[in-house]
């Protein structure tokens, strides 16, 4: 089974002081200490840079904290600490476009979860609001130990947590714009 869905959220700023601070989301201080308390460390693995098309590709591993399985499978199923995730994120500047994939690396014999963030200027007031989408997949990776019932509790539980994280996330997202429009004037 798998457990999908999809939000969106306008952000009434423009894209690109939402894509800014998009990008500072898990490396903000003030996030880290608290709604994004989860997150222990960003990396940039790679990042390229094409002047000519006015487009940015780079890859970012995070390293947050595990959710903590339910009870019933807490000794069904050896799990890790840390989550360890792989985010690619290309922006074409020009288009004014940002697109961010982000997927597990690690944890996978239990569960695969995919995120695929677009930010895009919103289509009624292109200059001042950013149209924000989400799509999530999450699916329970087939395990002999556990039955289809406790494979069902686990996405539940999973796509319940990163709803909650999404939400946290879309605060410091707008947080952050707030502080960078006060900068701007």
């Amino acid at each position: 089974m798998v457990v999908s869905y999809t939000q969106e959220h306008v952000y009434r700023h423009p894209w690109h002081r939402v894509t800014a601070a998009a990008w500072r989301k898990f490396t903000d201080a003030d996030a880290r200490a608290a709604p994004l308390s989860h997150i222990l460390e960003v990396h940039t693995l790679s990042r390229r840079v094409d002047a000519g098309s006015g487009r940015i590709d780079a890859v970012r591993a995070i390293a947050g904290r595990a959710p903590p399985l339910p009870l019933l499978l807490r000794g069904l199923v050896a799990a890790a600490d840390v989550v360890l995730c792989v985010e690619h994120t290309t922006v074409d500047g020009p288009a004014r476009a940002m697109r961010v994939v982000s997927r597990n690396a690690n944890l996978r014999a239990l569960v695969h979860v995919e995120e695929t963030c677009s930010y895009r200027p919103h289509p009624e007031r292109p200059d001042e609001w950013t149209l924000f989408r989400q799509e999530t997949s999450i699916r329970c990776a087939p395990l002999a130990a556990v039955a289809a019932w406790a494979a069902e509790m686990v996405e539940r539980r999973c796509a319940e947590r990163f709803r909650q994280n999404a939400s946290q996330g879309r605060e410091v997202v707008e947080t952050i714009c707030e502080r960078l429009a006060l900068a701007d004037h």
